[in-house]
């Protein structure tokens, strides 16, 4: 029997032994989806899982650290967490709220972070946590495929106990705009897969010292390059910005075009460091199908491993274009700058080639946003004349997209119309921040099919505004443009719509134009008419009559305008105004309810401040938050949920050295 006893606990330490290895090998050869420091001294990283997400936090300090969101840059109604290692080596995390922008962060009474790891030397403070998409409870932000307001603060002192009084001054603070879940990322390999990654080759596409004119805010450079010399078709599988230090600031967007015409004027081009976009005596270059794009706030792109941009120099175009768009609204003088973008690619191909399709609104006078109110709400349309002529019956698969529009925009979506039913859309942002336009990795691919009509809808906020603003190129102009990655690449580049006359006169109450008149007269109604069109624009009351044009705009007809990759309009999609596609079936998001939240612990139930919430208010969000689960990987790995925690791999390797000298002595 004793022997027996002896057997059992052997096996039992065995098998303890067994799991804790194979958590540290976990730990130390995977890695973390998504990194960024927010300030020099702060990093944090974050794997999205699918019902919560694991943050780490790693800060260079010895006080106390913290990390919040919030759905603005004011940090009112932010959701924070707040943690230190205090001089007995034990960690303390504490989920807060901060109801003003002057005051601390305030305990919650229901604590929904989770402690994993929590450590400190002699440099730095690092803490790992994790906690639900959605925590049912009013005080913390739900986490949702929108812009997320990341905000931060450390200080170098810690509380004095575990209530989490925080030092009074000194604190550094920070806030910047990042996506959580829907987030460009590639991961690294482990070293154990021994995969060495193909050799890349760079191709950098930049400006040449372009001086800014002095005296105006906004100038489009176009320069034309002649494509790599290749004699095989390559994949392009990165792209990111070159932007010259300092010049950060006058940077809106760049653009890279595939160029078809005639050889001679494209050698010609090439030859030039470059000029103003779109001159009228300028040759015709036909330079419309976008091969990579960065806007503002953008760090590139990497492609997925089943697919790449391919440069193809016996079937694809030998001349691009890279289209700048420099804005300078303090009209800086001598400003010369030589950004650009950089290309990585590979003559190991993958297995499709991508293409990249832009939804949205053509750049017209036509759009128009009235001045003074809190939404207006913008479409563009790809209609199903346009995606049945090119997409194949297999459909293609659209993997990731970048929303635009200028300083008015505040929600975009795209969105997904089949058989009279909308679908769940395909990207959607009820956040936006026009200072942050990144691309976003969808959760899986999304089918589109033939005869698929899609919408690129934007929503502005126009309270700034005393006057109208049209659409256009520039910053002060607005735009509504959706370009969506996808695979494999079809004969179809720009899907535009515009407001068809007709119904941007009925939406301004105008029945009848003068014809032949210069300048455009009014002819009816009988009170409108002698005035011109522009004295209608600039004279309208929106106050009283906003309702009635957007509904005479959404109601309204509009232009399709539809273009393959060589510059040319599909046949017969610009012969006839279309209409609204008829919905039978809308999409409508479910969400689940919450259980009542009740206080998990005694600090909370002591020092939790909950007693002002009020109704209950769902965020806006169109799509689920979860994204396929990730793994985590760092040295230092120790768990708990409820109570402080120390630890790193070097003390349970320890422990675990203990329990094998354990078992010797047991077999002895």
């Amino acid at each position: 029997m004793k022997n027996l006893n002896k057997m059992k606990a052997v096996v039992g330490l065995y098998f303890s032994l067994a799991l804790a290895l194979q958590f540290i090998d976990i730990a130390s050869c995977l890695e973390w989806k998504n990194s960024a420091v927010l300030d020099n001294n702060f990093l944090v990283l974050w794997t999205p899982g699918e019902r919560d997400i694991v943050f780490e936090i790693q800060v260079k300090t010895q006080g106390y650290v913290g990390l919040g969101f919030t759905r603005d840059d004011r940090h009112v109604g932010a959701d924070m967490v707040i943690g230190w290692v205090d001089n007995n080596s034990q960690v303390h995390l504490q989920d807060r709220h901060v109801k003003d922008s002057n005051r601390d962060p305030q305990m919650d009474s229901s604590q929904d972070y989770h402690l994993l790891l929590g450590y400190e030397n002699k440099t730095h403070t690092v803490l790992r946590f994790s906690r639900q998409y959605d925590t049912c409870d009013l005080r913390d932000l739900k986490i949702t495929n929108d812009t997320m307001q990341v905000v931060w603060q450390y200080h170098v002192e810690e509380p004095v106990s575990a209530a989490g009084v925080l030092p009074p001054h000194g604190a550094v603070r920070g806030s910047r705009p990042l996506y959580l879940v829907q987030r460009d990322s590639q991961p690294k390999r482990a070293m154990r897969n021994h995969e060495v990654p193909p050799t890349l080759k760079t191709w950098n596409v930049l400006n040449q010292q372009v001086k800014l004119p002095m005296g105006q805010d906004t100038l489009l450079w176009c320069r034309v390059v002649e494509m790599p010399s290749i004699t095989r078709k390559h994949h392009v599988v990165k792209y990111e910005p070159v932007i010259q230090p300092g010049y950060e600031p006058y940077l809106h967007h760049m653009t890279l075009y595939e160029c078809r015409g005639r050889d001679s004027d494209l050698e010609a081009a090439a030859r030039m460091n470059g000029s103003t976009c779109y001159e009228p005596n300028a040759p015709s270059l036909q330079c419309t199908a976008i091969a990579a794009t960065w806007s503002l706030g953008s760090e590139g792109f990497n492609y997925p491993p089943e697919a790449g941009y391919a440069l193809d120099p016996n079937t694809g175009p030998r001349y691009y274009m890279l289209e700048t768009h420099y804005t300078n609204p303090m009209l800086d003088n001598f400003i010369s700058d030589s950004s650009g973008l950089r290309l990585l690619y590979t003559d190991q191909l993958r297995t499709h080639d991508a293409g990249i399709l832009s939804v949205g609104i053509d750049p017209n006078w036509r759009h128009i946003i009235p001045p003074g109110q809190r939404e207006v709400v913008s479409e563009g349309h790809c209609v199903a004349d346009c995606t049945g002529q090119t997409i194949p019956e297999s459909g293609v698969n659209m993997f990731a997209v970048i929303m635009h529009t200028h300083q008015l925009g505040r929600k975009v979506r795209l969105r997904q119309i089949r058989a009279s039913e909308e679908l769940p859309p395909i990207a959607s942002d009820t956040n936006y921040d026009p200072n942050y336009q990144e691309y976003r990795r969808l959760q899986r691919p999304v089918k589109v099919y033939p005869g698929d009509h899609l919408v690129a809808e934007c929503t502005y906020s126009s309270e700034s505004r005393q006057t109208m603003t049209l659409g256009g190129v520039t910053t002060r102009e607005e735009t509504c443009l959706i370009s969506a990655l996808y695979y494999p690449r079809i004969e179809l580049s720009l899907c535009y719509s515009l407001p068809s006359l007709p119904t941007v006169l009925q939406s301004l109450g105008i029945q009848k134009l003068k014809q032949g008149a210069t300048p455009v007269i009014i002819e009816a109604p009988a009170e409108l008419a002698g005035m011109t069109l522009e004295e209608r624009l600039m004279h309208y009351n929106w106050e009283t009559s906003f309702q009635s044009f957007q509904e005479a705009t959404h109601r309204g007809t509009f232009k399709p305008l539809c273009w393959n990759g060589k510059g040319e309009v599909l046949p017969n999609t610009d012969t006839q105004e279309a209409h609204y596609p008829r919905i039978l079936r809308p999409y409508k998001e479910t969400t689940l309810p919450c259980a009542k939240k009740i206080p998990r612990n005694k600090l909370s139930r002591i020092f939790g401040e909950d007693g002002d919430l009020g109704v209950p208010v769902d965020p806006d969000s169109d799509e689920a938050n979860a994204v396929e689960r990730g793994q985590l990987v760092r040295s230092k790995v120790s768990r708990s949920s409820e109570g402080p925690v120390t630890g790193s791999s070097a003390t349970i390797r320890a422990s675990l050295f203990l329990i094998i000298a354990i078992i010797v002595s047991i077999l002895r």
